[in-house]
């Protein structure tokens, strides 16, 4: 019976972990403000980026794995633009390159965070 009880535990287990990247949005916005704020700068007045803002654009692509949080995230992002003004698009449209990070769409004020795969 033991073991019986030992094998749905593990299955259960195992459903989760497989089921888990098709649940909800995890990534909060107060990750990804806090991993691009060393971006700002950058954003608002272009010139060099820095080593930190980077990382903080490799993290937020990290934890962005599911298509439920890269909507999120774009979402946190364009009420990130609002809460700090002075962001030159350009700027942020640039930002991944410059950072050596692939995304699948173009960043833009007008992006539609719900068709973000």
């Amino acid at each position: 019976m033991a073991g019986m009880l030992m094998k749905i535990a593990c299955m259960v287990v195992a459903c989760m972990v497989v089921l888990a990247p098709y649940g909800e949005a995890i990534i909060t916005c107060g990750q990804v403000t806090s991993n691009l704020l060393p971006c700002l700068n950058y954003l608002r007045n272009g010139g060099q980026v820095p080593t930190n803002c980077c990382a903080g654009v490799r993290s937020v692509k990290r934890a962005a794995r599911t298509r439920p949080d890269r909507q999120n995230a774009c979402k946190c992002i364009k009420s990130a633009c609002k809460d700090y003004p002075g962001i030159i698009e350009a700027n942020a449209a640039i930002l991944p390159k410059k950072c050596s990070v692939k995304i699948p769409y173009h960043i833009q004020y007008s992006i539609d965070c719900s068709k973000i795969q």
